[in-house]
């Protein structure tokens, strides 16, 4: 419940300050470059260094990589059908494919499910969303931004991502024991991702954005929070038969709201940034509703 309240202060703070014209307009651009620079790279330093493996642990890290699959392919077309610019395929392709799996998913275990559930959120955060993030979504920001970018820009550009340099540290330091002083650190700095992040997307947010986004916004939240979790519902009950709480936890972690990075990222890479940032600042507080109904549906799998 704290982390759920930190992310409303932090949002609600980002709001006012934005009207008080208390801050320069730069502000999110900066505030962004140190969540992908710092911030996000200490907590998957952190986090997926210390990933414990079970023998299910395949089939919870692939639901971020299908809901991603399925979340391109829908709109695709769907950008064909209604006629989006390229910039707002791949803003909706971020937001609506990548959930957040850590900030809002794991007090929302908690929550619902206890902690010893938790377990499996990380996985499907660690080995699923973030990798997700550091290679197809950046895979689609090269595709989606503008410019016409070669394969082998884009190889580099995932390569040099922060984000995924990260990725790679940390699974090669697995078995290495880190020193106290750099676990303390980097559990500072990871600690600063979700207030920075939400201080970010609550500064971008404004009333006016809504203005020519109904439509984009409304078929992007009802993909994310109902389509996606029901459609990953009936591949994994009805096709790899998986089960149990692990089956429930995965589940739910796909009925999460947008990810906070996936937003911030596609603003920064100007994949409509006025959506990216509604996806996910009007996703998180409506989630709160549809994951109840989710909680209540899961409980019969």
């Amino acid at each position: 419940m704290e982390n759920l309240i930190l992310l409303g202060v932090c949002f609600l703070a980002g709001v006012l300050l934005r009207q008080m014209n208390r801050m320069p307009q730069e502000t999110p651009a900066v505030l962004n470059g140190f969540v992908i620079h710092v911030s996000l790279p200490a907590l998957i330093l952190l986090y997926l260094h210390d990933l414990v493996l079970f023998p299910e642990v395949i089939l919870i890290a692939a639901m971020p990589w299908f809901h991603f699959g399925i979340a391109t392919c829908f709109f695709l077309i769907a950008g064909k059908i209604f006629g989006f610019s390229r910039q707002t395929t791949g803003a909706l392709i971020l937001t609506g494919g990548l959930g957040n799996t850590s900030f809002v998913g794991f007090p929302m275990i908690e929550a619902f499910y206890g902690k010893n559930a938790l377990v499996y959120g990380i996985v499907v955060d660690q080995l699923g969303s973030f990798m997700v993030l550091s290679t197809l979504g950046l895979l689609i920001v090269g595709i989606f931004a503008d410019g016409k970018p070669s394969f082998s820009g884009i190889i580099r550009a995932i390569i040099a991502f922060p984000p995924f340099m990260a990725m790679v540290a940390a699974l090669f330091l697995m078995s290495y024991q880190y020193p106290e002083w750099l676990f303390g650190l980097l559990t500072r700095l990871g600690d600063t991702l979700a207030p920075t992040a939400l201080f970010s997307v609550g500064f971008q947010f404004s009333p006016v954005d809504f203005r020519g986004n109904i439509r984009e916004l409304a078929l992007g939240l009802s993909f994310k929070l109902l389509l996606a979790p029901l459609l990953l519902t009936l591949l994994y009950t009805g096709f790899f038969g998986l089960h149990g709480q692990a089956l429930r936890i995965t589940l739910f972690e796909a009925a999460m709201p947008p990810m906070i990075t996936a937003g911030i990222l596609a603003s920064a890479q100007g994949l409509n940034p006025r959506l990216a940032s509604l996806m996910v600042s009007a996703g998180i507080p409506l989630s709160f509703l549809t994951l109840a109904f989710w909680w209540y549906v899961l409980g019969a799998v």
